[in-house]
């Protein structure tokens, strides 16, 4: 059996620390350990984009990265766009203009559009076709899922009267005793 080892970092603006084995998958760790369960598992070979969370701020892919390679990062899930009951704009403009089916890839395709918005916040519909292309859907046909990404967008510059970054802003700080992983008080069973 491999050493557990401690890892200690943020998620949507909370901070988390736990233990587990070198070769647990990051996805696992957010989804099992931190149960953040948003975060999606489809391919794990990192072709789906299911698993795309915000890494130190850039979209990368949960499957193909380990546990432990995320000690002291930065980490931003489908969980952390939302503030508090308000939804991120690209969450609104998803539901407002029905971009998901199925929605196994929601997830996934919420935090590329984020990343690709960050960059790019006043898109074609050429532009977020490609920007979002990282993220695969089997349900829709993109159609809606690029005109949300727009009226996002749109929303996003302000455009709505509301103020939005392109990134959501951390949830408040933990209180006393909150994020932290069962292993590391030495509990046995489910974190």
């Amino acid at each position: 059996m491999s050493e557990v080892r401690e890892i200690r970092l943020t998620v949507n603006g909370k901070s988390y620390e736990g233990r587990c084995e070198p070769r647990k998958l990051l996805v696992d760790f957010v989804r099992e350990d931190l149960g953040l369960t948003g975060t999606h598992i489809g391919c794990e070979h990192g072709i789906c984009g299911a698993c795309t969370i915000l890494f130190n701020g850039e979209a990368a892919r949960s499957c193909l990265m380990f546990a432990v390679q995320a000690q002291g990062a930065e980490l931003l899930t489908v969980e952390g766009l939302a503030r508090g009951e308000e939804l991120h704009p690209l969450q609104q403009a998803f539901h407002e203009h029905h971009a998901l089916q199925c929605g196994y890839c929601t997830p996934g395709m919420l935090i590329a559009a984020l990343d690709f918005l960050a960059t790019n916040p006043a898109p074609t519909e050429d532009e977020i076709r490609e920007g979002i292309s990282s993220v695969l859907c089997r349900c829709t046909g993109y159609v809606n899922i690029v005109k949300a990404v727009a009226a996002a967008a749109e929303m996003m510059r302000g455009a709505s009267g509301r103020s939005f970054s392109p990134r959501p802003l951390p949830n408040p700080p933990p209180q006393a005793g909150e994020g932290r992983v069962g292993a590391m008080r030495g509990e046995e069973g489910p974190a």
